[in-house]
């Protein structure tokens, strides 16, 4: 609208203004919308009776391969001679002397011997429990590591099942779990024959400390907290070579596993967003680009 007695000048340069002061950001609006789309995606929580069919699926997977562990002894007991050579020849084979150590201290043994047996299924299972209750944002891509690191080491165990340090007697090993007569132990009793003593690597114990470590993370930011989080795998780690049953190239392979199944589940998150982010990096006022056919 042009005044009574301006210039016209005047009324083009304050239409100019204006369009540019009410010009749309559109790139902001991509981003909320992503954003937002998001967060509605993760907040609901995961139907129960779903999570217990997983782990009922997992159970079943292992105790499939645990029932060939008597098929594949030898086979099992050959490999682990050759990890344990290998690690001789690089000079990287702490575990004899960790174990003969703890196995001389008896009170520190059972300390240790316990903490293996239960902190690995207490703890990760508590904190899968507390993130499926009370932060459903984060719940599912941190399940679908856990799951993923699972079917990863259920592979190599299949593929290429490896007998515990404790089980090479010849070597010096000994068992230090079933001579402390640790509570729970799956090394003795009626517990032994539901699991695994072929599943020396990778180390599911190292995979899922680490998992925890990245839970604990992403739930506090205290950093006493975190400085736990950070030690608990470090913990573990002494604990499985102490005790005879991990080799150091066990713990190596455990973090491998934790790494693949982290990248994995990045990536597959990342791939739903490729459209999002198509839109987000199309300047203000250009046309979009075409969809391919």
């Amino acid at each position: 609208m042009r005044l009574q007695g301006s210039p016209s000048w005047v009324v083009v340069d304050n239409i100019e203004g204006l369009s540019s002061a009410v010009s749309i950001d559109t790139q902001g609006s991509a981003e909320a919308i992503q954003r937002l789309g998001a967060l509605t995606r993760v907040q609901t929580r995961a139907r129960w009776w779903v999570e217990l069919l997983v782990i009922a699926w997992l159970c079943w997977i292992y105790d499939a391969i645990t029932n060939l562990a008597p098929l594949r002894l030898h086979a099992a007991i050959d490999h682990g001679q050759g990890i344990l050579s290998l690690e001789r020849t690089l000079h990287l084979d702490p575990e004899l002397t960790l174990d003969r150590w703890l196995a001389s201290h008896h009170t520190l043994g059972l300390i240790v011997a316990d903490y293996y047996d239960n902190a690995h299924f207490v703890v990760t299972l508590g904190l899968l429990g507390w993130l499926w209750w009370r932060r459903a944002d984060i719940y599912r891509p941190l399940r679908n590591s856990l799951v993923l690191v699972n079917v990863l080491a259920f592979i190599v165990f299949w593929r290429f099942p490896v007998a515990p340090p404790r089980m090479l007697v010849s070597q010096g090993f000994s068992d230090v779990v079933a001579n402390t007569h640790a509570f729970g132990s799956w090394h003795t009793g009626a517990l032994a024959s539901q699991a695994n003593q072929l599943a020396a690597m990778p180390s599911l114990h190292i995979a899922w400390a680490v998992w925890c470590t990245l839970v604990v993370w992403q739930l506090s930011r205290r950093l006493w907290v975190r400085a736990v989080a950070v030690l608990y795998p470090f913990l573990t780690a002494f604990a499985v070579l102490a005790t005879g049953n991990h080799y150091l190239l066990d713990i190596v392979g455990g973090l491998v596993v934790i790494a693949v199944a982290r990248g994995l589940v990045w990536l597959a998150m990342h791939r739903r967003e490729l459209p999002a982010i198509g839109v987000r990096n199309t300047p203000a006022g250009a046309a979009a680009p075409p969809r391919p056919s």
